[in-house]
């Protein structure tokens, strides 16, 4: 009989390094993968693989929780507070971005609201929120497959860089000029700016 902790391990592992291979080789050029920019079959792929992998990981949770050997109350409370803070950053800019285009779906070029801070605060939302799920499950193997979902965030973006280039062309130039890929100098900065101007802003 197969052991169902090791099985689901398996799949959850699969599924990601799958899509990770898919968005690496679209940064090195060496295929047509992430962004899909349209409903087709990549976007379906990417898609089903991704929401596959989110039920696997569920699943991982509820089979080898608390395994890492973590302090219990330190690390669900640090990993609650990551995971909230992280989770609603990345919300807060997909609503920016727009529900289509969060998808890696054609669309507008943003440049306002969170995205004056960062090109990508969506992903650093996600990176935020990963490691406090992490940290909440306290799992050897929830942590694996996170990390690899760490490596999705990172690469992401070089994976959209050039077809962002190609559709919005200097316009995007101007805006990657000054706005970092994730955080950065410019993105304090930019928060210390918009708060002198106006202290209401809620960076």
């Amino acid at each position: 009989m197969v052991a169902v902790t090791p099985l689901a391990f398996a799949i959850a592992l699969g599924l990601a390094l799958s899509n990770l291979a898919g968005i690496v080789a679209s940064a090195l050029g060496l295929v047509d993968y992430w962004p899909p920019g349209e409903r087709s079959r990549r976007y379906y792929l990417h898609w089903g693989l991704s929401h596959a992998l989110n039920a696997a990981v569920l699943a991982l949770v509820y089979l080898d929780w608390n395994s890492l050997g973590l302090a219990r109350t330190p690390s669900l409370a640090v990993g609650t507070a990551l995971f909230v803070a992280g989770y609603a950053v990345a919300i807060a800019a997909g609503l920016d971005l727009g529900v289509e285009e969060a998808k890696g779906l054609a669309g507008e070029l943003r440049t306002g609201g969170w995205y004056r801070y960062s090109r990508n605060p969506q992903y650093v939302g996600y990176v935020a929120a990963t490691v406090g799920f992490a940290l909440i499950a306290n799992s050897r193997l929830v942590a694996v497959v996170c990390a690899i979902y760490l490596g999705w965030w990172l690469a992401l973006p070089f994976a959209e860089e050039p077809w962002l280039r190609e559709r919005y062309g200097r316009a995007y130039e101007r805006y990657a000029a000054r706005t970092p890929r994730f955080v950065g100098f410019r993105t304090v900065r930019t928060l210390l700016e918009n708060r002198e101007t106006d202290p209401n802003v809620d960076g």
